[in-house]
């Protein structure tokens, strides 16, 4: 079973994480990716080690992919 993004995420018609990106602005979205990155490396010595890490890490890769789509789009706007 993948413990970062678990199918229990995967196995619905959308996301969890692509609801939420629905419900909120791109600066709002960009917030919440980034506190859960800091979520998980401030608590990763605490309890789950480096299972946060890798969670931080998941949030991270999402927030570059999502800020580089954003860029993109801009770029194909102008």
């Amino acid at each position: 079973m993948d413990k970062i993004n678990p199918n229990y995420y995967k196995n619905k018609p959308i996301e969890t994480i692509d609801v939420i990106k629905n419900e909120l602005t791109p600066d709002e979205f960009i917030g919440y990716l980034k506190g859960q990155v800091w979520k998980y490396l401030s608590r990763h010595r605490g309890k789950n080690g480096f299972e946060d890490i890798q969670k931080a890490k998941w949030y991270m890769d999402y927030l570059v992919k999502f800020e580089q789509e954003m860029e993109e789009s801009l770029l194909i706007k102008n």
